[in-house]
């Protein structure tokens, strides 16, 4: 709430897939959880990734995925699509060097952001 965004680490996709995993299960039921709890929470969900591939590709591949996670939670969780926004910034905001497996592995990630 304070900084008004929250990055996940939670959701899960396999390698260049926009389908959300299985074990993505228990992040979603806490979004849906807290959107529940506050119903006049709106959220853009950011899909992030690294720096592997293409620019075109990662911006793509980043706006598929947080638009998965948009259905997932309208579709699984009940929630209004009209609450929710997908947005796909590729590897424009890294929160960590990608020059690195671990620094490409924060980097690849959902935030969800009030507005």
């Amino acid at each position: 709430a304070e900084s008004g965004r929250v990055a996940l680490y939670g959701i899960y996709f396999d390698t260049g897939s926009a389908v959300v995993k299985p074990e993505s299960k228990a992040a979603l039921e806490e979004i849906a959880k807290l959107l529940k709890a506050e119903a006049a929470m709106k959220l853009l969900v950011v899909g992030h990734t690294d720096t592997v591939g293409t620019w075109s590709a990662n911006q793509d591949l980043s706006l598929r995925r947080a638009q998965a996670v948009v259905n997932a939670l309208v579709t699984q969780y009940g929630i209004p699509a009209a609450r929710l926004q997908a947005a796909g910034v590729a590897f424009a905001s890294p929160v960590a060097s990608n020059r690195s497996d671990a620094g490409r592995a924060k980097n690849r990630r959902v935030e969800l952001v009030e507005f």
